[in-house]
């Protein structure tokens, strides 16, 4: 669920999570002609580990520890391409991801900024979602245990957008040498008896990075969970023509609307990346608009992928973005665009953001709604569940993506 938004779940049919086999929503695509924008059996295609040709590729790895001006402890990997600034005390967030090339963060920040360290956000009574709002600076978040709206769950509050996007994390530099770059952030989670372990890594000659991580159930009983990534995008990078490519076959739109901007109707379904629109003609949401005057807001959800990754090229900045994961782990992407559309607190028609999210479940409303839906996983007691993720920039001249791995590798039609 965008941060900001407040609504009541609505009573609605969501897909189960999806399976090696089509999910439910088959039978609401399988009339659709679907246009697949990235497969094509007969052309050749070439791939590269994240690499841009204009970059010095003898680089070496590098890891420094800062303080930022609000007080706030940094952690940066970085080789000669690409930049990643964490922030361990604020949910070992991805505060900037910098392209070097292009001396581009691509990540949005948020108007507010970073709130001086120690106001942090709670979570217990009082409203949940204001508190992560005031504390919202934009960038790349963890979402763990809960996604969306605040929920009771095993007698336990836990807040909007998950206790592991706000608690401090522990961290440990596990390789610093010239080839690579590795950092182990860990978490045990407070209201709920998960530990989370990630490992973010940076190797020489790519412009990239990735992120292995593991979540245990220590608890002596079985627990539901949503789990996803929150990379919000912004200005100068979504400004750039982008083109958003992602080997899918639905979109849902939320079930209730979010904003007077938005150009969909609530609970609209089409074939990825086409839905028709309030006013009877199809929106393209694979195109983001790049200019400032354009206001909107949108929602949704994009089902039924074929394969875990996405990727945005901007033509106008000469290079793209794309992240890739597990589609079993991760089988849904929440869609959100929050482009000068929404007034009052806390966008006040300024903000230029977009995120699409891994995540576990849907709808973005709460892991109780995920639960009645049969979208939250279950984790058993004693049991862990694993994931690897890979981010990685790429040179727009190498053409149209049509994969991504989780090792980092982008492929292109030739």
């Amino acid at each position: 669920m965008p941060p900001g938004s407040t609504w009541a779940a609505a009573s609605i049919g969501w897909p189960s999570v999806p399976t090696a086999t089509p999910s439910r929503l088959e039978s609401s695509t399988s009339s659709c002609a679907w246009i697949n924008c990235l497969r094509s059996t007969s052309a050749r295609s070439k791939s590269h580990a994240g690499t841009n040709t204009a970059v010095e590729m003898n680089d070496a790895c590098k890891i420094s520890e800062t303080i930022l001006a609000s007080g706030h402890r940094a952690v940066i990997l970085e080789n000669s391409s690409i930049s990643v600034t964490l922030l361990p005390e604020k949910g070992a967030e991805i505060h900037s991801l910098v392209y070097k090339p292009s001396a581009m963060d691509v990540l949005w920040k948020s108007p507010w900024g970073l709130a001086p360290r120690g106001c942090g956000a709670g979570y217990g009574g009082g409203n949940t979602e204001a508190a992560w709002m005031d504390q919202y600076a934009g960038g790349w978040q963890e979402i763990f245990p809960n996604g969306g709206d605040e929920c009771v769950y095993k007698n336990a509050t836990l807040n909007f957008h998950g206790e592991a996007s706000i608690q401090a994390w522990d961290y440990a530099v596990q390789r610093r040498d010239s080839s690579r770059a590795a950092v182990e952030f860990t978490l045990a989670l407070r209201r709920s008896p998960f530990r989370i372990r990630r490992t973010v890594i940076v190797e020489r000659n790519t412009a990239g990075l990735q992120i292995r991580e593991s979540i245990v159930n220590h608890g002596e009983e079985d627990l539901h969970y949503i789990w996803g990534h929150h990379p919000a995008l912004g200005d100068p990078f979504l400004a750039g023509d982008c083109v958003l490519w992602v080997p899918a076959h639905t979109f849902r739109n939320h079930n209730l609307e979010i904003s007077p901007s938005t150009r969909i109707s609530a609970g609209a379904i089409g074939c990825w990346p086409l839905v028709e629109g309030k006013d009877g003609r199809p929106v393209d949401l694979s195109q983001i608009p790049a200019s400032a005057e354009v206001r909107l807001t949108e929602f949704g959800y994009i089902c039924d992928l074929e394969d875990g990754w996405y990727a945005i090229t901007s033509s106008q900045h000469g290079f793209g973005f794309g992240l890739a994961w597990p589609r079993d782990v991760f089988p849904y992407l929440w869609f959100w665009q929050e482009l000068r559309g929404s007034f009052g607190y806390p966008w006040y028609g300024r903000s230029r953001v977009m995120a699409v999210e891994p995540f576990s479940s849907i709808p973005g409303t709460g892991l109780a709604n995920a639960i009645q839906a049969g979208t939250a996983p279950l984790l058993h007691a004693g049991e862990k569940v694993e994931a690897n993720l890979a981010a990685v920039f790429y040179d727009a001249r190498h053409g149209r993506p049509r994969s991504i791995s989780t090792s980092g590798i982008a492929d292109f039609e030739s």
